[in-house]
Order: structure tokens, then sequence, then C-alpha cells
């Protein structure tokens, strides 16, 4: 018993998993993105903090073992948000040409974010699924779902969204989150409290499917926020293993 327990740990540990989105896009080129990361209790994160990546200054918290990240605004007016799966629950292979982490880093990095995303070469990285928000003119967000075979890019309209990866939710689960998402926004003030408390109580108190998730091994580790004003971009991260709360503004020119 003790050595299945330690082969799945270390399976959990090793294999990434994550997450549900929400994205409500606001006046003024304003929106709020919401990111509950779902993964195997063994895997370290690190939190949010500068980097500098080939010249270009990013904000965004570390996975440690593949050196990538699911979340990350940088200067190039733009934020990227990482889904595992595409839009279904794929087999996977042992090895990929690339973490899906260090797309989210390339994207991040891009002069031209379209352009990037529609001649990036995916072949050899597990299906994923990608919001981007760019507002370097107009506030613009993206939808990117690589299958393994085709990405498909997808303008997005101004309406919220909600995402759930397929690499942990079927269909049925995915309607019920929906569901709820539909039924929250018929109430709410889409202020990022709310928005929190949605994406930390939402369900129907079935810990294996609700929004934040207890499945043993795999539980909803952190949930970070991306909220954009008219002045910054401010990235708050709560890890709800220590519930420490990391909040950081980042300023840029062009907001």
């Amino acid at each position: 018993m003790c050595i299945v327990f330690r082969k799945l740990q270390n399976y959990f540990t090793t294999q990434p998993s994550m997450c549900t989105v929400t994205y409500i896009p606001k006046p003024d080129n304003t929106f709020i993105l919401t990111s509950n990361r779902d993964e195997a209790v063994g895997r370290k994160t690190l939190a949010p903090s500068f980097y500098t990546i080939d010249g270009v200054k990013m904000l965004f918290p570390k996975d440690a073992v593949a050196g990538g990240t699911w979340i990350g605004i940088s200067d190039k007016s733009r934020m990227i948000c990482l889904l595992n799966g595409g839009f279904e629950a794929h087999v996977r292979i042992e090895n990929y040409r690339m973490s899906r982490g260090v797309v989210v880093k390339e994207f991040l990095k891009a002069d031209n974010l379209l352009k990037a995303i529609k001649d990036f070469n995916y072949q050899g990285i597990e299906p994923f699924t990608i919001i981007a928000i760019d507002w370097a003119n107009l506030l613009q967000a993206t939808e990117l779902v690589w299958d393994g075979i085709t990405a498909h890019i997808t303008k997005l309209d101004n309406k919220p969204k909600i995402w759930s990866s397929a690499t942990l939710y079927d269909a049925t689960m995915k309607k019920k989150r929906r569901n709820w998402f539909s039924v929250f926004a018929e109430t709410t003030d889409w202020s990022s409290g709310s928005l929190l408390q949605f994406h930390k109580q939402a369900g129907e108190g079935d810990a294996h499917i609700d929004l934040q998730i207890n499945r043993g091994l795999l539980k909803t580790v952190s949930i970070t926020q991306v909220e954009k004003d008219p002045e910054a971009c401010k990235m708050t991260y709560h890890d709800l293993y220590s519930d420490e709360v990391h909040a950081i503004a980042f300023k840029m020119e062009t907001v």
C-alpha cells in the first residue's frame, strides 16, 4: 500500500494539473481574471515575483518543477493565463518538447501577440488552453486551444466567461460549473472580493468537483487574481496552504 501511495504521489507531483479560470471584462479597458490552481500537494510553487526575460519585465508565480508559470503579466501590456488540456481529456506521452508553462513566458515577451500565437510551433507540446489579454490599444482577449493537432484561435467577445481544465473536469462537471457561474452572474457586483469568494465557495458541497477541490493528493493550492484598473495591473496570490496573500502592482506606461 505504501509503495502504491508513493507512486501516486510521485505521479501527481511531476504531472501538473490546473485549473478553473473566470474572466470579467469591465468598462474603460479594465478586467478581472481569477485562476484556481488545482495541483499536486507536493508540487512546489514560488510566490509571484518580477523577472526580466530577454529584456521584457514580467510578473508571475513560478512552478519550481518546470520553471514556467500558468499566469503572468508583462510590460508588453499583456496578461497570459494557462489551463492544461484542450477541449477534451487526452492521453499523455512520456516526453514533450517544451513545458506549457514556458509557452506562457514566450507569449508574454512577444512583440506582436497575435502573430506569435499564429506562428508558434506547437508540435511536441502537451495540449493546453490559453487566455491571452492584450491592452496595448483597446482591450482584446483571445482564446487559444491547442488540442495536440490544431491550434484553435478565437477572439473573445466582451462577456464574462468561465473555463475548467479538460484534464480534471469532464463535460458534465464543466456544465455544472458554467451553471454556477451563470447564477452567480445574476447577483454579483463583479468586484474582486465577490469573485474571490466565488472561486473559494462555489459548488454543491462535493469537494471532487467544487471550484475549490480536494481529491486527496490533488487540491486547489492557490488562487491568483489579476485586476486591471486605469492605473495599473495588480496580481494578488492567495496561498491556500499557508494562508498568505501576496499583492503586487505592475505599473506600465500603457494601461
